[in-house]
């Protein structure tokens, strides 16, 4: 296991992150994805901590809290040391029936991050994501009660996640001018099958160096090796009865039979190839795995030991590449002249 350094800090995670999205199973949205129980969460926690997995993302939502729950029982079940892990959970989601128990109001966070500290069972968390983006709320409201979270000591670092570039340039330009915490992390959906994020949002993570965390980074089990062009899949997967997130079918496949290829030829799995390809990419920090049973994590967990060469990342880009969009073309177009200054410089 590689430790990477996150965004702007002195802090470093583990290359894979546990996620807990399949513990609980409350809720129909949530028993969809994962219905652990405790004696199963503390056991892929366990196997993940050996592996030396630092990280767990979790978030107040999910299982409708009980995930959060059910992670902190975790913890103090095996024994963790507090200074061992980098807890990471997030705020935004629907958490009760009131007008206010959603979005990004300072009542929501103030209200959630005591939630989710009691639920955690913890006196302070490592990361604390805002979820989705608030029309509803001035982004100054977010940061300035985000930045009180990290003066008062209840919150080290804070995140965002499922945000555009535009807005998160926005947020940061207004905590640089007013002094508060920035975004040290974005939190996105990004695969081998949807690589929507290098158009405009890995740049701009690159440029302000934020850190990236993946989620679903098996597009929702697409990417494991169990479908195929003709559907097969084995009863109780995700995708047979929840399909997210979005993609494009066809050239997925492309990928899936690409991947194929490259695991038969290594003697690995399909989901080891699109997990390999992702810790390949230079603005990824961590990549979030979720894992309904021990054997599905150990086989991502190997995903760390798969080495792709210069020529299988030449394959797996060139039939998942995405298709030219404006400007994108016309950067390619009217830069060509300086990228060779620049390349001949370095040589």
């Amino acid at each position: 296991m590689r430790y990477r350094k996150f965004g702007n800090t002195g802090l470093f995670v583990s290359e894979l992150c546990l996620g807990t999205m399949t513990f609980g199973g409350q809720g129909e949205l949530w028993s969809q994805i994962g219905d652990l129980q405790q004696n199963d969460a503390d056991r892929l926690m366990g196997r993940a901590l050996d592996a030396g997995i630092n990280f767990i993302d979790t978030a107040d939502v999910y299982s409708e809290g009980l995930s959060e729950q059910m992670t902190g029982q975790a913890l103090k079940n095996l024994q963790v040391s507090r200074e061992d892990v980098v807890l990471a959970t997030k705020v935004f989601g629907e958490t009760g029936p009131g007008a206010n128990a959603r979005g990004l109001s300072r009542y929501h966070i103030m209200e959630g991050v005591k939630a989710s500290l009691k639920r955690l069972q913890v006196d302070h968390i490592d990361l604390y994501q805002v979820h989705g983006f608030d029309p509803a709320t001035p982004i100054e409201e977010t940061l300035h009660a985000l930045d009180t979270l990290v003066q008062h000591g209840y919150v080290r670092y804070i995140g965002v996640s499922n945000w555009a570039a535009w807005q998160i340039m926005k947020a940061l330009g207004i905590a640089n001018r007013q002094g508060l915490a920035h975004f040290q992390s974005l939190q996105a959906y990004y695969t081998i099958a949807g690589r929507d994020l290098e158009r405009e949002i890995i740049p701009m993570l690159q440029s302000e160096g934020l850190g990236l965390m993946v989620w679903s980074p098996l597009a929702g089990g697409l990417l494991s090796g169990k479908y195929t062009r003709e559907g097969q899949a084995e009863t109780g997967s995700r995708r047979t009865h929840f399909d997210f997130p979005p993609v494009e079918m066809e050239r997925a496949y492309d990928c899936i039979d690409t991947m194929r290829l490259i695991a038969d030829n290594k003697g690995v799995s399909v989901a080891q190839i699109a997990l390999a390809w992702l810790l390949h990419q230079d603005a990824v920090t961590s990549v979030i795995v979720g894992a309904k049973r021990t054997d599905q994590l150990d086989d991502n967990i190997a995903a760390t030991q798969v080495e792709l060469s210069n020529d299988e990342l030449a394959e797996l880009n060139r039939v998942s590449d995405l298709p030219p969009e404006y400007p994108g073309w016309m950067f390619e177009r009217q830069g060509a002249y300086r990228r060779d200054q620049l390349a001949a410089q370095k040589r």
